[in-house]
């Protein structure tokens, strides 16, 4: 018996591990939102930054390995891109439902893997992907109504910069290695926290807040990079992009569960669409074609 479920057990445990580091995001992003009313969705970010950066510095200490000229560009820009990816997002969620903030910004991982490809196939799924954002962005029910406009501007704008996350992250995780996320999100931490520094000031240090702001960056930062870090050598690039996908209806069930956001037929409908759309695009992928979609925000 052993022997004949050991096999199984090496497939199993990198994808458990993935599924966790995403259920670890979004229970993040759903403690977040508790800390809007205190300290707005600005003065989160920052805190989270500081203090995710703060972690992954004392246990990755890059300073002990040289970076190179060369290499500084692009963690530069992955680093920037990754600050603005959690505003924006954190912006957007002050607005709108968590599953639809995925959603909606998952639509960039999903454009850089569509862009990669010339085949008439991709055309399906672009359209399956358009078909979602249409009946997110336009269409509505009697009960929730449209999506807010300015949530869905912020939540798009993240998706741009998660695109711009993963192009940059992996030119500087070829170049850095492991130590790419924390300078990563060091470099995020410097660029944000004056914002929420100058428009919160030091409320965001109030012994209340700290608590539920490790919470949020040991959930959204620390442990599912960790557990990403050890997963991913171990995943197929295909299963890896495929349970990627599911990332806005994790979203989805993460706001019902934790802030009791009851999402429209029309909406739910939406996100699968958009998670469809990205199924098919790993699924059918060449070789040269990965979908390697970092874990986000």
């Amino acid at each position: 018996m052993s022997v004949a479920t050991h096999p199984f057990v090496q497939r199993a445990w990198p994808v458990a591990m993935l599924v966790v580091a995403m259920c670890s995001i979004q229970s993040g992003a759903a403690v977040a939102k508790t800390l809007f009313p205190q300290i707005g969705a600005t003065g989160t970010t920052s805190i989270r930054l500081i203090l995710a950066a703060g972690l992954l510095l004392l246990i990755m200490r890059p300073w002990r390995r040289r970076i190179s000229r060369r290499a500084w560009k692009s963690t530069l820009i992955y680093g920037v891109s990754l600050g603005v990816m959690n505003l924006m997002f954190y912006q957007a969620l002050a607005r709108i439902p968590l599953g639809i903030a995925v959603a909606l910004e998952f639509t960039g991982p999903l454009a850089v893997a569509m862009l990669s490809s010339r085949r008439w196939l991709d055309l399906v799924w672009v359209a399956f992907a358009v078909s979602g954002l249409i009946l997110l962005l336009l269409l509505g029910d009697d009960h929730s109504g449209p999506v807010d406009p300015v949530g869905a501007a912020f939540a798009l704008g993240a998706g741009v910069c998660w695109a711009l996350y993963i192009l940059f992250g992996q030119k500087a995780g070829a170049i850095n290695g492991a130590q790419s996320a924390t300078l990563g999100i060091t470099i995020a931490a410097v660029v944000i926290a004056p914002i929420g520094l100058i428009e919160v000031g030091p409320a965001i240090f109030a012994p209340e807040i700290l608590p539920f702001a490790l919470a949020v960056a040991v959930l959204s930062t620390a442990l599912p990079y960790t557990l990403e870090m050890i997963a991913l050598p171990r995943l197929p690039t295909q299963t890896f992009g495929t349970l990627m996908s599911l990332e806005p209806a994790v979203g989805a069930l993460s706001g019902l569960l934790f802030l009791s956001q009851q999402l429209s037929v029309l909406q739910w409908l939406a996100i699968a669409l958009v998670i469809v759309a990205s199924i098919g695009t790993t699924l059918t992928a060449r070789a040269q074609e990965p979908f390697e979609a970092p874990l986000p925000d």
